[in-house]
């Protein structure tokens, strides 16, 4: 039985009934929009994980571009990790067996990103190999700022999606 069928899981039950500030801060670990956390914590309880998952896309469709950047803050860049965060440790393991040659392509990729939209490079990479990040920044590299935009929103959906997943599974705080 997957989360999103489970009426409840320990970890829902936790994020339904903790305070508002440690909901908050635990909203902001899975993503930095505090507007989009904001929108979460006032539609709890969740009877379910799903019904968390929808409010979170909605949620996600309703950011304006300033909520976005806020969101992609939190974001290190693809092959930079936060050093001693386990979540974008384990997101970009992809990265950890790349050759120096790729790394090395990747950091002058995530750069010439950054001059062109003025953020981070922000792709879902759970499961994604250091070869598939490079070959989807170069594809996007060429887009307008407007179709970035909404490539960008879309991949945080993802990564929401996964990221509220562990929240509602974890056993523990």
């Amino acid at each position: 039985m997957t989360s999103s069928s489970t009426p409840s899981t320990p970890g829902l039950t936790r994020f339904n009934t903790q305070q508002d500030r440690a909901a908050l801060a635990a909203l902001h670990e899975v993503c930095a929009s505090s507007a989009w956390g904001s929108k979460l914590l006032a539609q709890r309880p969740y009877a379910t994980a799903e019904s968390l998952f929808l409010v979170s896309d909605a949620a996600m469709a309703e950011l304006t571009a300033e909520d976005l950047a806020e969101a992609m803050a939190g974001h290190p860049p693809i092959g930079r990790p936060k050093p001693g965060d386990p979540t974008s440790s384990r997101e970009q393991r992809g990265m950890a067996g790349a050759s120096d040659g790729l790394k090395i392509e990747m950091l002058e990729l995530n750069l010439a990103y950054q001059d062109r939209f003025g953020h981070v490079f922000l792709i879902c990479a759970t499961g994604a190999t250091a070869e598939q990040m490079r070959d989807a920044m170069k594809d996007r590299i060429g887009n307008t700022p407007e179709q970035e935009r909404e490539i960008v929103r879309t991949e945080l959906g993802k990564i929401n999606r996964i990221r509220l997943t562990r929240l509602v599974e974890e056993e523990t705080v």
